[in-house]
C-alpha cells in the first residue's frame, strides 16, 4: 500500500498549474513596473525608481522562494 502522506499525481499538477499562475502574475507585474519606472524616469521623475528597484526584489524573492518549495514538494 501506499503512504498516505504521498500526494497523488493530478493533485500535485494542481498546485505546480497553481504556483505557476502565480510565477505569470509576478513577472508580468514587474514588468509592468519597469515599463512604469522608464517611463516616470525618461519624463524627469527619478523619486520612483529605489522603491521600483526594492519591490522588484521583493517580486525576485516571492519566485524564489516558490522555487525553493517546488524543489522541496517534488
Amino acid at each position: 500500500m501506499k503512504p498516505r502522506s504521498r500526494i497523488a499525481r493530478a493533485q500535485r499538477m494542481t498546485i505546480i498549474n497553481g504556483m505557476l499562475v502565480f510565477v505569470i502574475l509576478i513577472v508580468v507585474l514587474q514588468l509592468w513596473l519597469f515599463t512604469a519606472t522608464v517611463n516616470a524616469t525618461l519624463g524627469g521623475d527619478t523619486t520612483v525608481a529605489l522603491p521600483a528597484a526594492l519591490v522588484s526584489l521583493l517580486c525576485l524573492g516571492l519566485n524564489i522562494g516558490l522555487l525553493r518549495y517546488l524543489v522541496r514538494f517534488e
